[in-house]
């Protein structure tokens, strides 16, 4: 019975992996394979070479813990070609088999390691348009005078600038004013930036303020 190593990943952390492992053991169970060890990336994009999950999976495949890699689909390795096969090569020198579900490929045949490289091929060519409508459509909202990105906070910058100044927590005019703790950071500095245009006029411009906040 042929050892197995199954790799599972998702790009969000709202994604639920378990889909993946799922199916991934059943196909495991049908082939004969004795699974050994599950990888996992949970919230990790598929463009970044180096994962946790991945990088301990190419570890022990050094180690020779297993002779097969199940994977869901080729993107959950990579999403580059050149990064895809990479991975495939090593394992290959390694001697280890990799399956992959959704294209019903294994790497133990020569037909089936070209279409690996022509199906990863096409998979950075689809990516790649999905970028360049994306960018686009932006483009097109711009000129239509849509705003792109968040909207910004509704929240009374000037009070919640002199909450803080006058002492209070933090965390307390994080809650007060439902913004999180590092927008409050952002908007403290953003105001002592905008009343610098001299020490001694900045240091003036604070005690009053504070004085203000005080009273």
């Amino acid at each position: 019975m042929k050892k197995a190593a199954i790799y599972a990943r998702v790009s969000t952390p709202d994604q639920h992996v378990e889909n993946q492992l799922y199916q991934l053991r059943e196909l495991a169970a049908r082939r004969g394979f004795e699974i050994v060890q599950e990888y996992t990336d949970r919230g990790i994009s598929g463009s970044k070479s180096r994962r946790p999950g991945l990088d301990a999976l190419m570890a022990d495949a050094r180690r020779s813990k297993f002779s097969v890699v199940l994977v869901a689909a080729f993107d959950r390795i990579a999403r580059s070609t050149r990064h895809f096969l990479q991975t495939l090569d090593e394992l290959d020198s390694l001697a280890i088999e990799f399956v992959s579900a959704r294209e019903a490929v294994d790497t133990t045949t020569a037909l089936g390691r070209m279409f690996v490289t022509i199906i990863g091929c096409i998979a950075e060519l689809e990516r790649s348009l999905i970028v360049e409508r994306i960018r686009q459509g932006m483009r097109r909202r711009k000129l239509e005078g849509f705003r792109l990105g968040r909207a910004p906070l509704d929240v009374d910058r000037e009070a919640l600038v002199c909450d803080r100044r006058s002492g209070m927590s933090l965390t307390r005019v994080a809650k007060k004013y439902a913004v999180s703790r590092a927008s409050v950071v952002r908007f403290t500095r953003e105001a002592m930036k905008s009343e610098c245009p001299g020490t001694g006029e900045f240091q003036r411009a604070a005690v009053q303020t504070l004085s203000e906040c005080v009273a």
